[in-house]
């Protein structure tokens, strides 16, 4: 595939400033940054540990002091350990996913900002809102000649700038419901396709949108249940079966964050893991407890206070920004 030198030059440049606003917003708010491992135990994977990419050496799966490696698809462990000593930490770089194909919601690989801090849902959601404004601000302030070089004209200009302060909210289970009377295939317990999320966008005004509160996957729902998240969100107290989780959809694109309360007491971590469908799948691949066991040490040793997390896929940012499904970055041009 070939791109001419402008749009090759727009795509680069409008990273750049999703980047530096975004990096802006993090420092503005005290966060600080951490350089986490990029080659990892199974401890490095999101919820599925199926796409784990396995690094060899000379066809030695086991060079790693003894131990199977993987290229890291989150730091979001590491930032945690951090939390009692830092407050607010965050990481960004490369995610590394071995997905069966690739389309418009799954990539190989792709640019990931992470944070986590010491607080609670109500104000993970707002460090969302603040950190999407941050990036909105920076190009609607920008002089009309720096826009052209980002490939945004005037129109895009005036509807960024409505981006409200605050997005809309609804549950897992409202979302489902939703979709359901707008004549949509889907029932309870399915994910939520990218189809399905544009229209859930339009119908609140094109503007973020978030949906909270999904399924608990160790909770008993009586049936199976694709939608799938992380072994460490915390259960709904006020909703049994629930857990204390949002995903961020944007305008053109889809999800843009996934976020969530994390599980603070130790023993219940440790159970949690240990009984997810990921825990389930890191044994059939041959690993272990063994693989999360710097991580439960030192949940042992220090105090964990309530604590939350978060994650921004820059593509999906570049994509809101100017109304369309972007090129891919510059690095999918280099063979």
């Amino acid at each position: 595939m070939f791109l001419s030198k402008p749009t090759i030059e727009s795509i680069a440049l409008l990273e750049s400033e999703i980047l530096k606003a975004g990096r802006g917003y993090l420092e503005k708010e005290g966060f600080i940054e951490i350089i986490v491992p990029r080659m990892v135990r199974a401890n490095g994977s999101c919820e599925n540990v199926n796409t784990l990419f396995e690094v060899s050496v000379d066809q030695n799966f086991d060079w790693f002091n003894g131990k199977k490696c993987y290229l890291a698809q989150t730091g979001q462990l590491y930032l945690e350990s951090l939390v009692p000593l830092l407050q607010k930490v965050y990481c960004a770089g490369d995610s590394f996913r071995a997905e069966p194909k690739i389309d418009a919601r799954h990539l190989t690989e792709f640019y990931l900002m992470e944070i986590e801090f010491a607080g609670n849902f109500d104000e993970l959601l707002a460090h969302v809102e603040g950190f999407i404004n941050a990036i909105v601000t920076d190009l609607v302030e920008k002089q009309e000649t720096e826009l052209e070089k980002l490939d945004l004209d005037e129109d895009r200009r005036k509807e960024l700038a409505q981006t409200p302060k605050i997005f809309p909210k609804i549950t897992y289970d409202e979302a489902i419901k939703l979709l359901q009377k707008m004549g949509e295939k889907i029932n309870w317990g399915n994910d939520i396709t990218t189809a399905q999320e544009k229209k859930l966008v339009e119908h609140f005004g094109n503007q973020p949108l978030f949906i909270t509160h999904y399924p608990d996957p160790l909770w008993d729902h009586g049936q199976l249940i694709e939608v799938e998240k992380f072994f460490n969100m915390i259960p709904d107290e006020k909703n049994p079966g629930r857990v204390l989780s949002a995903d961020l959809i944007l305008p053109y694109d889809g999800e843009a964050v996934g976020a969530a309360q994390r599980v603070h007491q130790v023993e219940t971590l440790k159970y949690r893991l240990q009984n997810s469908r990921m825990f389930k799948m890191l044994k059939n691949k041959g690993g272990s407890i063994d693989d999360f066991s710097w991580y439960i040490k030192n949940l042992e040793k220090k105090r964990l206070d309530p604590s939350c997390w978060l994650r921004f896929w820059y593509v999906a940012h570049s994509q809101m920004a100017t109304r369309q499904r972007r090129h891919p970055p510059m690095r999918d041009f280099s063979y």
